[in-house]
């Protein structure tokens, strides 16, 4: 028994090594936006800290007493923004056809690249264009590409990259056409920020990831589950916890694994408080190691 106990106790240790060594080389970042409102801009920094995350994705901050501050809060913390959430992309896209409004998307788009360059982060998201009714889809494409290469020369001189995002903008729809329309621009400043969870109405982001392979310079992390209603037996979509929903997230892990992605991944969920911030970090590092299983049990 004795001897037998000691061989448990070898392969365990084996296998926490194992696992130690496949943890992917992933930095974990939260959304500011997930951070407690009340809170001060210092402290909410710390919270994002305390929690256990290496990152923060910060918002477009025109305000420069504001963006000093968290710049300032970031350095404290020890934590560094990684990449700015442009703002004015929906409100404003750039794919309208009323110039003006255009105008305004590509003026908020400077604000988040000089944002970027002051606080350190290499990457802006934007959302490239938007389909509508006004906006027919080749309009939207030819629009969006004409509006971005205006903002590659400032991207350029301050050494940010335009991380350019997939959402439910009824836009860039497949992981070919994504990749073609990254590779369209030919400029190492144009890359790919791909969302895991807003792809699985119509793929499989680990599909998507294989497809756009080193074109991805960021990730957003969140899950997605199709449910059954049992009062009204009709089927509803919704957002969920990590680990709860359908993303088949050991296929995630391995996807990332085959493309060497060694970027940041940020959640993108509802905000909490810190118990609540600490175990959706503990999750996005089960998923970075490979042992966040699919399905809707909430993971141990």
């Amino acid at each position: 028994m004795h001897r037998r106990t000691l061989l448990q106790s070898a392969l365990a240790l084996g296998a926490a090594r194992l696992f130690a060594s496949q943890r992917l080389p992933i930095a974990t970042a939260v959304e500011y936006s997930m951070l407690p409102a009340t809170a001060s801009i210092k402290d909410r920094f710390q919270i994002a800290h305390d929690a256990g995350f290496e990152r923060i994705e910060c918002p477009t901050t025109p305000d420069q007493a504001d963006a000093e501050a968290m710049k300032e809060a970031a350095a404290q913390a020890g934590i560094k923004i990684h990449s700015v959430m442009n703002m004015d992309h929906w409100k404003y896209p750039l794919s309208s056809p009323d110039p003006a409004v255009t105008n305004r998307s590509l003026e908020g788009a400077r604000t988040s690249i000089r944002n970027a360059h002051l606080w350190g982060a290499d990457t802006v998201l934007i959302v490239p264009g938007v389909v509508d009714s006004k906006t027919s889809y080749g309009e939207a494409y030819k629009r969006s590409k004409e509006s971005i290469r205006q903002l590659l020369p400032l991207a350029e001189e301050l050494q940010v990259i335009i991380a350019v995002e997939e959402v439910w903008n009824k836009f860039l729809l497949s992981p070919l056409e994504f990749a073609q329309y990254v590779d369209s621009f030919q400029s190492p400043w144009l890359k790919a920020y791909f969302d895991v969870g807003n792809v699985v109405l119509y793929g499989y982001p680990q599909d998507w990831i294989r497809t756009l392979g080193p074109r991805i310079v960021k990730l957003h992390i969140k899950d997605f589950s199709f449910r059954r209603d049992p009062a009204t037996r009709k089927n509803v979509t919704d957002w969920v916890p990590l680990g709860e929903g359908d993303i088949d997230w050991p296929a995630i892990y391995s996807a990332l694994a085959d493309i060497g992605y060694k970027g940041t991944a940020t959640v993108e969920l509802e905000g909490g408080d810190l118990p609540y911030l600490k175990e959706v970090c503990r999750r996005l590092n089960l998923i970075l190691a490979g042992e966040l299983p699919s399905g809707k049990k909430s993971p141990a």
